[in-house]
């Protein structure tokens, strides 16, 4: 590796050499953080605390990643339970607010850098520890989140960004950890990384990054069934909402932290969920990933539907407005900005009538959602006048006479004036 660098630190927040002597590190076990475990204590000659969270991660290991931690020369190795917070106080409001970026992303890294962030002033804190570190990139969205969150929940804090400063790429990585003696899941044959919690598992990396190559999902969307391997059966599944929120699963209660998760291997059975994603990230670059989120994109559907049964046109129209609003200022390390309090207000009241049966039907990757039943659905067309919602007929064409007066008027006037 190559120590000289290149990168020059200009923010007031940003921990220089010789100012700290502990380092509270956000650690998920992968590539980055556990390179960066090893190269702050070399670096900074700090003592370097982990902490992991455990929000409901569909695959990761957190007994091995803590041992792991002390192995590599961790003073403490923290893992904190937090699955029902993270799915009561952040996942909510994304459901609420029908999650989702620039198509079916339902913004699983962006919520949970939420909770990681907060969880990290928290133990800092506690522990008189003023410098907490992360492994993000100077290309990516997760730096803006990480020490933007920080410093808006505790303006004090240090941070320092190893992969930020050492600019080593992959390749220079692995080799740093091989010569260190670090075990870590990325491999020159194996280049993907992947961020993992209960709401999504993001890929990125390798032939993933390129949108010109198509990615080898087979290597490494090894959690559940794909599509084209899925049951040739479709499974019917029941969601309860009340105040917005599933309460329970095919008629049984549930903490909506298990009813995510248990949807997960319900959907993920049938392949749904699984998105190729080109989107924009905050920095002006593109950015291509494979997500796998079977669980969200479940209720997210579910949800979506239920809402625009017992809202208002009106309602609707503004809500699906402000629901895109969210979803950017979500993705874009806003969590924490009055903004954001607002439109989560506003998506409080919404979904006070939000309550009602769910019939969701999987089949080989589709999310179809047959029927719904709420005490609050507005009226409804139907053949049958008995069924429908009372309605005089007798007032349709007078109607349609007043609506659709401007476009009559505009298209005499133009035919007088020989444009039509």
């Amino acid at each position: 590796m190559d120590n000289k660098q290149t990168y020059q630190k200009v923010a007031s927040y940003e921990a220089k050499t010789g100012e700290i002597t502990n380092v509270l590190l956000l650690y998920s076990g992968g590539l980055d953080t556990s390179v960066m475990l090893k190269w702050i204590q070399d670096h900074y000659s700090a003592k370097v605390t982990t902490l992991t969270l455990d929000i409901g991660q569909q695959k990761d290991d957190l007994e091995a990643i803590r041992k792991k931690a002390v192995k590599l020369g961790a003073v403490e190795a923290i893992v904190l339970d937090v699955k029902k917070e993270f799915a009561d106080e952040f996942i909510a409001k994304g459901i609420k607010a029908n999650a989702a970026y620039q198509g079916e992303y339902h913004l699983s890294t962006p919520i949970g850098r939420a909770i990681t962030a907060k969880k990290g002033v928290e133990v800092a804190k506690a522990r008189g520890i003023t410098c907490i570190a992360h492994g993000c990139t100077g290309k990516g969205n997760d730096q803006v989140r990480f020490d933007g969150y920080v410093l808006a929940l505790d303006n004090t804090m240090k941070i320092v960004a190893p992969v930020r400063e050492w600019n080593m790429d992959r390749n220079a990585e692995i080799a740093y950890a091989k010569q260190h003696g670090i075990p870590v899941p990325v491999k020159k044959d194996f280049p993907y990384s992947v961020d993992d919690n209960m709401w999504g598992m993001t890929w990125e990396g390798g032939e993933v990054e390129n949108p010109a190559s198509i990615p080898l999902v087979k290597k490494f969307l090894t959690t559940y069934t794909r599509p084209e391997n899925a049951p040739a059966k479709p499974t019917l599944v029941k969601l309860m909402f009340k105040k917005g929120l599933p309460v329970a699963l095919n008629g049984k209660k549930m903490q909506l932290s298990d009813v995510i998760m248990k949807l997960n291997v319900i959907g993920g059975a049938h392949g749904v969920g699984v998105v190729y994603m080109l989107e924009d990230r905050m920095i002006g670059l593109k950015d291509r990933g494979v997500y796998e989120q079977p669980g969200a994109h479940v209720i997210i559907e579910a949800h979506r539907t239920l809402e625009r049964a017992v809202s208002t046109r009106d309602l609707n129209e503004i809500k699906s407005s402000l629901d895109i609003k969210w979803g950017y200022l979500c993705y874009g390390a806003k969590w924490y900005d009055p903004a954001m309090d607002a439109l989560n207000a506003l998506n409080d009241e919404v979904n006070t009538r939000v309550e009602g049966e769910v019939s969701v039907e999987l089949y080989r990757g589709n999310v179809n959602i047959v029927a719904v039943k709420s005490p609050f659905a507005l009226g409804h067309a139907s053949f049958n006048v008995k069924e429908g919602y009372k309605y005089n007929v007798n007032a349709s064409a007078g109607f349609i006479e007043v609506a659709t007066l401007q476009m009559k008027i505009a298209n005499e006037i133009g035919r007088k004036r020989g444009k039509k």
